[in-house]
């Protein structure tokens, strides 16, 4: 297959490329600067110039592909327009800044969806996307079981802004588009991760302390880079039309034992902080992190045939580079 990316020259895009040439199929990675396209031709990629505001160069590459993973997303003030951020920052109290980025780049993220899922309707051509499983957890809610692929995102949710994905998606599997999600755990980890857990740690070191919400005891599930990488690939080969897919290989992790790891090669003290605490910890992350979200991932392996090989996470952050200055 021809397939279009966005996203490639990302932590998940670049394993998701690597994934999809060595079984076999041909890449075109989304270049929003000529840096970028250097990058992807070095990498054995396509490039294709453009970006997510650009929906005639995203129309043509999806066009011309037979399928698409589309992996790209705003996650900073410095990937939205000026009128954007000025909306972002002025638009209103600064308690809601968060949500009013939120639905800027969800906005931004439909519009490109609609602009590709456009060119394949009618095709079954594939079209996989991505949210995240924090997106099915809400404040305060301790789960008695994991969640599933079947339950929807709850509003209650501190991420459920980007929940519109998983709506524009499904809408499209209607009309002739195989579409399908791949719901990623907050902790994609990995060599070179620059996410949520290199994040985390920054901010133990420069606060001189790591702390978790509470007890601690709530959860966020977890999964290696590569085994994400093999679950989009599966889901572009033989995903079905609105499915939703769980890219999770450990169901939950104890956010105290997260915390006491980062704390251990740190040589920092750990503690116990209130959920107020933690946002000023934690600054936009903060909500997130009292979260208790154990998710599943049965009915996806079960569906796609795809079994996680790669380290679990707490063996992951003690033997990789997480900790470099």
């Amino acid at each position: 297959m021809r397939v279009f990316i966005t996203g490639a020259t990302g932590f998940i895009g670049t394993a998701v490329a690597r994934e999809l040439k060595e079984n076999g199929h041909t890449v075109v990675g989304l270049a929003r600067t000529s840096a970028k396209a250097v990058a992807l031709r070095r990498q054995g990629i396509e490039p294709h110039q453009g970006d997510l505001d650009d929906l005639d160069s995203l129309r043509a590459a999806a066009a011309g592909s037979d399928g698409v993973i589309h992996l790209a997303f705003m996650h900073g003030l410095s990937s939205v327009s000026w009128r954007s951020r000025l909306y972002i920052l002025a638009g209103g109290t600064p308690d809601r800044i968060v949500q009013r980025f939120l639905k800027v780049v969800s906005d931004a993220d439909r519009r490109a969806i609609d602009a590709m899922s456009t060119v394949l309707q009618g095709s079954n051509r594939p079209l996989v996307a991505t949210f995240g499983t924090l997106g099915l957890a809400a404040a305060g809610v301790m789960r008695n079981v994991p969640s599933v692929e079947a339950d929807g995102p709850d509003p209650a949710s501190p991420g459920y802004g980007r929940a519109i994905t998983e709506t524009v998606l499904e809408r499209w599997a209607d009309s002739g588009v195989r579409t399908s999600i791949v719901r990623l755990s907050p902790t994609v980890h990995g060599a070179g991760d620059n996410g949520l857990m290199r994040q985390i740690i920054q901010t133990a070191r420069k606060k001189r302390m790591m702390g978790y919400v509470g007890d601690g005891r709530n959860r966020w599930p977890a999964v290696h880079r590569d085994d994400a990488a093999k679950l989009f690939r599966l889901a572009l080969e033989k995903g079905t039309a609105g499915a939703r897919y769980h890219g999770v290989a450990e169901e939950g992790v104890a956010m105290s034992d997260i915390a006491g790891m980062i704390g251990q090669r740190l040589g920092l003290p750990v503690k116990s902080v209130t959920s107020e605490g933690a946002k000023k910890q934690f600054g936009w992350l903060g909500p997130f992190m009292a979260l208790d979200n154990p998710s599943s991932s049965s009915w996806t392996r079960a569906q796609l045939g795809w079994q996680p090989r790669g380290p679990l996470l707490l063996k992951d952050l003690e033997a990789s580079d997480y900790f470099r200055d």
